[in-house]
Parts: structure tokens; sequence; C-alpha cells
């Protein structure tokens, strides 16, 4: 298995994840903003059960590269902190192959994610086999609780000038949506 050279990282961050009726009209507020879009990607992510946390291995179509994705977090509606370490490898077949034969497969969640910027903020537009529309702000912090709360904030007002509601905020992976 190849690695790059800078192959693993650690991520701190804000979240959130709400359902959404229409990405097309999201998708006009963000242009509409000035938010920066970075493409639309078909991603296949096979979790896997672990003790702690949530582990994904994640496939992109058009990327020769497959992310290897642990996180924890918090199942809470509205923003909330993220914990994530991100193994970059080239070779995914032989990466799966290793997972299963260690690890119990859970499912695969296959989505079409167009990706934005804004303002330091990456917005997740995701269309979920069996699942549907949802949103996700994801937005780098720190430890220090002061930086958390301005960053939630930022995420907050990002709600509420694309209009999303409270009540449609989700506090669930999608593996665990899929699941109920």
């Amino acid at each position: 298995m190849k690695l790059e050279a800078n192959h693993t990282k650690k991520y701190k961050m804000v979240e959130l994840k709400a359902r959404v009726d229409d990405l097309n009209i999201l998708r006009e507020k963000l242009l509409d903003l000035g938010a920066e879009y970075f493409g639309t990607f078909h991603q296949k992510d096979q979790y896997f059960e672990v003790p702690e946390g949530r582990l994904k291995l994640r496939t992109a179509e058009g990327k020769n590269m497959v992310e290897l994705i642990y996180y924890e977090r918090e199942n809470v509606s509205g923003p909330k902190i993220d914990d994530a370490y991100i193994l970059r490898a080239l070779e995914a077949d032989d990466l799966n192959v290793i997972l299963k034969k260690i690890l119990k497969p859970l499912n695969v969640i296959e989505k079409d994610r167009d990706i934005y910027q804004y303002n330091g903020t990456e917005i997740h537009l995701d269309n979920v086999g069996n699942l549907g529309n949802f949103v996700e702000f994801e937005r780098q912090t720190s430890s220090n609780q002061n930086n958390f709360n301005k960053d939630r904030q930022v995420l907050e007002k990002l709600m509420k000038v694309l209009k999303i509601s409270p009540n449609n905020l989700v506090a669930l992976s999608y593996s665990d949506l899929f699941e109920k």
C-alpha cells in the first residue's frame, strides 16, 4: 500500500448537519453569497464496527486516493465538536481487504456531494442514496472553548443566512441514519 508523504492528519472541527428539501435553492444561495464551488463528487463510504467513534473508508470517483477516516463526535443536533483522523492512501483495494479481515463491515453509504467553501467553512450539499438531501457545515477549530464558541456562532449565523430550520438539524451520521 502506497501512502503520500504527509499521509495522516488530525483535525478538530465544529460541524452540523441538516435535512433539506431542495439542494438547488441552497446552490443558488451559496453562489449569491460568493461561496467558492470546488466540484461535485460521487463518494462511497464503507463503515466498519469499532469500539468507539466511527470508522469509514471513503472512495470518490475520479480520484486515485482513498481516505480512511476515524472520528469521534457527539450525537447531538446542532454544532458539535468532531475529532477526526484522516489517513490518505493510493491503493484502496489493499486497504479495504485488510479492514474487512480485521473489522466487521457495517454498511455502505453512497452520495453525490457538492463542495463549497465560504469564509473558512466547508459546505457540503449531499444527495444520499436512500436517505435524501442534506447540508453539512465543517469548520476547523481548536480545543480552546472561546474559539469553539466563535466557530459555532459562525455556523449558526450561516444556518440563518441559508434559512436552514433548527428543526431539520440531524444528530447522527449517515451510517446511523441508514440503520434506523
